[in-house]
């Protein structure tokens, strides 16, 4: 009787645990979610961790090539992949005559800057942060000058080398490498 009273009160306690658990599997991301996650670029800085290799661990850059070079076993190609996937491929390379069973995790420091040109204040490139979209930019780009069409944007995306145009109302967002043209008014 006793163990069945145990039982009970264990139940009553856990059970908001319990639904707690089953809150956070069913908030998870799902792999349809997934399919849009951040891919690297050349610019981009993240802390590798290692787990248990602190000679290993450390801020690491994406190269112009698109690589991260990485101690004990040179260069990873990064370019295009999310940083999930860059740090299952370091954890693979590392498992092959160097680690047992390496963890291996990723997180982004700085994403690789957008640039602005055209008819704002001042164009250039500027540090991307996350929930950016055209308005923003040209604010951080220090506002539209007296010419600027403030209809239309044209954006090249990062690895595209043709410009799409959208209307400046429909609040576009912007990613990392992302080039922003905001053109001239005619009248």
């Amino acid at each position: 009787m006793k163990k069945l009273a145990l039982f009970a009160a264990f139940l009553l306690f856990a059970s908001p645990a319990l639904a707690q658990q089953q809150q956070v599997a069913s908030n998870a991301v799902s792999p349809s979610q997934t399919s849009n996650a951040y891919r690297l670029g050349a610019g981009d800085k993240m802390h590798i961790t290692v787990f248990g290799e602190e000679t290993l661990t450390g801020d690491y850059e994406v190269t112009a090539s698109g690589a991260v070079a990485f101690p004990l076993i040179g260069e990873v190609p990064a370019l295009g992949l999310t940083p999930e996937e860059l740090s299952r491929s370091i954890g693979t390379r590392l498992q092959r005559g160097f680690l047992r069973n390496p963890r291996v995790t990723t997180a982004m420091i700085t994403y690789r800057p957008f640039f602005i040109l055209g008819e704002v204040n001042n164009p250039g490139s500027y540090p991307y942060a996350a929930g950016l979209n055209v308005t923003s930019a040209v604010a951080t780009a220090g506002g539209y000058t007296y010419r600027a069409n403030r209809r239309r944007v044209f954006i090249r995306r990062a690895g595209e080398t043709q410009e799409h145009q959208f209307d400046l109302n429909s609040g576009v967002a912007i990613q990392p490498g992302d080039t922003i043209r905001i053109g001239e008014r005619f009248f």
